[in-house]
């Protein structure tokens, strides 16, 4: 089968096409055929060697990229409860979707309704399991509930800002461009501004008779994660949920008592996905909205498996807005 590996890290020249067997289903696992893959910063990190430390996600060189996937069951390893050969499904943060087959642990698995497409699936079920798990688990917003969303023109800040406002919560969104503001606005933000150098936190102050805001979803990390601080009520919440900017390697949590007794956590996405009961329940309010309309999501470039690299470099490059997929089968 076509697999697109790494055998070293580095920028998307080490990405490389390769003839591999067809791999079995170990036990709790299943064997899927891949219809698309999502292409996501993950991959790009993966690729970069960011993970090379993490006992999260242990993946290693040499390795199948592709953490992110929709596809057809053709096969199942020993002890593999509630799913059938046959099933359409989609699966995230298990790598190995950028080829033709892959092994997904089955609590990784959710199924997909008839109504959404592989090529939906594949967009929508990283992005959407992230926000879910966010909005729902971590901030636990709720109807009158404010919170800022930086980012909020990329894939997973729209669905923030999106999902919140499902919630009842009043938006603040922060971009880098008024094009990307305008973005955050069509997806339901309730005021837009740009981050200019830290001003947003000013901003947000005025705009709240300077309370500031009860959670704040920073995936920026150094460049504004002290601003957020700023931004942020007494006793509120910071969730850091990635590191764009790099990551701030020289902070006290004297400074959280001095923000205003602050909560700042940095989940990640496996500690939510921890039963397929779970993955499951995420998806299926992820799909449902989706079909009711009620999110959207825009498929913004599809790429073969033979543009992997192109796919790659306009991502890391921020060339890309929106999701891209790759078309595998």
């Amino acid at each position: 089968m076509r697999a697109i590996q790494i055998e070293q890290y580095g920028g998307p020249e080490v990405l490389r096409r390769v003839d591999i067997e067809i791999p079995s289903p170990a036990r709790g696992e299943v064997l899927v055929r891949v219809a698309c893959a999502g292409v996501n910063f993950m991959d790009v990190h993966t690729r970069q060697g960011k993970y090379r430390n993490s006992k999260t996600y242990p993946v290693r060189p040499p390795c199948t990229l592709g953490m992110e996937g929709a596809g057809e069951v053709i096969g199942l390893g020993p002890d593999v409860p509630s799913i059938k050969t046959g099933d359409r499904v989609a699966w995230c943060i298990s790598w190995g979707a950028y080829a033709d087959y892959a092994v997904v642990p089955v609590q990784r698995v959710a199924r997909i309704p008839p109504q959404i497409s592989y090529e939906l699936a594949a967009a929508a079920i990283f992005q959407g399991s992230t926000a879910h798990y966010l909005v729902e688990d971590v901030a636990q917003l709720r109807p009158g509930s404010t919170c800022l969303v930086h980012a909020a023109s990329g894939g997973i800040g729209q669905m923030l800002v999106q999902l919140a406002r499902r919630r009842g919560a009043v938006v603040f969104a922060t971009a880098s461009t008024d094009s990307k503001a305008d973005i955050a606005r069509k997806r339901g933000a309730d005021h837009v501004m740009l981050y200019e150098n830290g001003r947003f936190a000013d901003d947000i102050r005025a705009a709240t008779d300077g309370r500031g805001v009860d959670v704040v979803f920073d995936a920026i990390g150094r460049a504004t994660l002290r601003d957020s601080f700023r931004a942020t009520r007494t006793r509120g919440l910071v969730v850091n949920y990635g590191s764009v900017s790099g990551s701030l390697g020289d902070l006290d949590p004297y400074e959280l008592g001095e923000a205003g007794s602050l909560f700042l956590t940095r989940p990640r996405l496996a500690d939510y996905l921890s039963d397929r009961t779970t993955t499951q329940r995420r998806a299926e309010e992820i799909f449902a909205a989706l079909e009711d309309g009620t999110l959207r999501l825009d498929i913004s470039a599809r790429y073969t498996l033979d543009q992997v690299e192109i796919a790659h470099a306009a991502l890391e490059n921020r060339r890309q807005l929106g999701k891209a997929i790759l078309l595998i089968a």
